[in-house]
């Protein structure tokens, strides 16, 4: 009996041990950490359940099941290159790259089968659509226009598939290479082009510039000479003033001396003698000696009445 109680004991333990095993194990797999900038959906039964928040969720083992996780934050796609025909029969190898986020768990796992691939192929018809309307020149200088039709077409194709498409853009386009040294030429040409224009443009503007200076320099030069003239001609104006003013005091102590007819007669022999080394070779000589006396006399009643007439104005 004791063997058999013996014997109990430890089945009873044994089992003891196992219910709590299954319970921890039933515990640790009914609960759930989500981390942050992550998802997952939950399928009970093979059907979409619901999908789990970041954080700690509880979920009943052996009847729900996890798939795997999906990130939810921003990723990058970068497309190998693709033939592309421009609407003027260039074939060009253009990549692009995308620039993507899930927003809806359950539409990434249900809406398509691979959504990567699916992205990838829906970009390389849409941009074989898009380039395909336009030339090549066009092409090389739209490239924002061309990302910005892609971005709003891709957008709304992956909709459905609960992804957003926030960025296209056109890595790298590559024309052939006939193509890319007849641009090489084209560009060296404009270059040259510029370069020579650049060239005139300093010339010209060199010229006008000795043009003015020199321009200025006459005029400079003009208006000195002017000056120069007009300071010399008031020069010898103040010199004429100063020389008649000297005559008129000169006549005018002669007058108020009141010098007789010989000191008057011997002045006029000055005089003719004065004019006679001169360069003028015809002298009028009174016929009598007796007039240039009689001259003076004459000039000195003339001062006489002046400087009488002028007093009585100032009274």
């Amino acid at each position: 009996m004791s063997l058999i109680s013996s014997a109990g004991s430890t089945v009873g333990i044994i089992a003891l041990v196992a219910v709590v095993v299954i319970f921890f194990v039933i515990l640790v797999t009914s609960i759930r950490v989500v981390r942050q900038g992550t998802a997952v959906v939950i399928e009970r039964f093979g059907r979409y359940h619901r999908t789990l928040s970041t954080g700690i969720n509880v979920i009943f083992p052996f009847i729900d099941r996890a798939r795997p996780v999906i990130s939810v934050k921003e990723k990058v796609a970068d497309f190998p290159p693709q033939p592309i025909i421009t609407k003027d029969n260039v074939t060009m190898q253009i990549d692009t790259v995308v620039y993507y986020q899930i927003t809806d768990p359950k539409l990434y796992c249900y809406g398509v089968e691979r959504p990567i691939s699916a992205i990838e192929n829906l970009t390389a018809t849409t941009l074989r659509n898009i380039i395909g309307e336009m030339e090549l020149d066009e092409t090389l200088t739209s490239r924002d226009t061309v990302n910005s039709k892609m971005r709003a077409i891709l957008d709304e194709a992956t909709d459905p598939w609960g992804i957003k498409i926030n960025r296209v853009e056109l890595k790298n386009i590559d024309p052939p290479r006939a193509i890319r040294e007849a641009m090489e030429k084209q560009m060296k040409a404009e270059r040259e082009r510029r370069e020579t224009i650049l060239l005139a443009e300093g010339e010209k503007r060199s010229a006008i510039l000795k043009a003015e200076g020199e321009r200025d320099s006459e005029i400079l030069r003009a208006e000195a000479q002017k000056e120069a003239e007009i300071l010399r001609a008031e020069a010898k104006k103040q010199a004429l003033i100063i020389e008649a003013q000297g005559q008129q005091e000169a006549i005018k102590l002669i007058v108020d001396a009141k010098p007789d007819a010989a000191y008057i007669t011997l002045q006029g022999y000055e005089a003719l003698k004065t004019l006679a080394d001169g360069k003028s070779t015809k002298l009028i000589v009174p016929s009598e000696l007796q007039n240039v006396a009689t001259l003076c006399s004459t000039i000195r009643e003339t001062l006489t009445a002046t400087e009488a007439k002028e007093k009585q104005n100032d009274k």
